[in-house]
């Protein structure tokens, strides 16, 4: 109407109505929805390749919405046997006292998950990357597997981002995000979506999105659509920049190992390659000395900053087993005690060549 680029800031909570139930567009409550909502969720959707995009206040909301609206208690998922640590305290902690049942699984072995499904599996939860070990599984095999036993294929595409891997595309059924990394991009607003492939799900993960209500605000939906625009040029950056990272971490004597899928020594470089444009911003490695120097290599570095979070525009360090997969502590997806992990970001990739060679000493 008006001529407006960017989408404007909605900032309402409820709807003039054109007599009792005549609502304008579709719109009553912000709760249910709201047009710059709308934006964010359709523009999701479009770049996943879905048909609907849902749109939450984090990616932990978007899981939980998910996982209580497709399963009951007494109800099975298989999830990474290194999964993200908010993931793991999400059904260790919250869910399986509602009667979710569980168990890790190496989603690299596809034999190895095919013997896991049990008749009550509902959903297999898949990182590809994986969140810290940046472990590969194969999207198209898995969504076989899940298919053949009547079950869904979820798959958390935080790390790569849709720029780099289309999940839909190679038969997933949901695609997760945590809008908070690279879709927003700045580390600026925190955000979760929903993408699926099937209207009927998509209505039905709208229903449970509505009568739970823990949607995106107005203002985050901009931020992140506003961080969108500039998905593509980031990652390439960020992909640059961490395969530079990668090789210089590889040669060094101070580093035990590096776990980038671009290496070819990586185990999944190979389904990588083929299911991924490129092999992403995030590096994770293994330090000589043990926990002790892995913690003091993470407040060593300048340019890297030592925080939580990832897929921002600045470099980021930090101790998984301290921080961000401190829930996964004693479990079977405790990490290891030596790993540091990398958010590489889209500085001068010299500057941070340089910072990181000085803080390995």
């Amino acid at each position: 109407m008006t001529g407006a680029v960017v989408p404007p800031i909605y900032a309402t909570s409820t709807y003039k109505q054109d007599g009792v139930g005549g609502l304008r567009s579709g719109y009553e409550y912000s709760r249910s929805a709201n047009p710059t909502r709308t934006a964010l969720e359709e523009c999701v959707a479009a770049i996943e390749g879905g048909v609907r995009g849902l749109a939450f206040a984090s990616g932990l909301a978007a899981e939980d919405a998910l996982l209580r609206a497709l399963c009951a208690p007494g109800d099975h998922v298989l999830i990474p046997g290194d999964a993200y640590g908010g993931t793991y305290r999400l059904f260790a902690k919250v869910l399986s006292r509602w009667g979710l049942e569980y168990d890790p699984v190496p989603l690299g072995d596809p034999d190895a998950v095919r013997a896991a499904v049990r008749p009550s599996t509902k959903i297999i939860w898949v990182e590809t990357p994986t969140n810290p070990l940046l472990g590969i599984a194969d999207i198209a095999a898995l969504a076989g597997i899940a298919h053949d036993a009547g079950a869904l294929l979820v798959v958390d595409n935080t790390f790569a981002s849709p720029y780099l891997q289309q999940p839909l595309a190679l038969g997933a059924d949901i695609v997760v995000h945590s809008t908070t990394k690279y879709l927003g991009g700045h580390s600026d607003v925190v955000g979760g979506a929903l993408i699926v492939r099937d209207r009927g799900l998509g209505e039905e993960l709208a229903y449970h999105q509505n009568a739970m209500g823990a949607v995106a605000g107005p203002f985050d939906a901009w931020l992140t659509l506003r961080g969108i625009k500039t998905l593509g040029v980031r990652m390439d950056r960020h992909c640059d920049n961490a395969e530079r990272v990668a090789e210089l971490l590889l040669a060094h004597p101070k580093v035990t190992q590096v776990l980038y899928p671009g290496l070819d020594g990586h185990p999944g470089h190979e389904v990588a390659a083929k299911q991924m444009r490129r092999f992403g911003g995030m590096i994770s490695f293994r330090v000589a000395g043990g926990e002790e120097e892995a913690v003091a290599l993470c407040g060593r570095t300048r340019l890297f900053t030592l925080g939580e979070s990832l897929g921002g525009v600045e470099s980021l360090i930090e101790h998984p087993g301290r921080m961000t997969h401190a829930s996964a502590a004693g479990s079977p997806l405790e990490v290891p005690a030596d790993l540091v992990r990398l958010s590489v970001g889209i500085e001068t990739v010299d500057d941070l060549l340089a910072d990181l060679t000085e803080a390995l000493g």
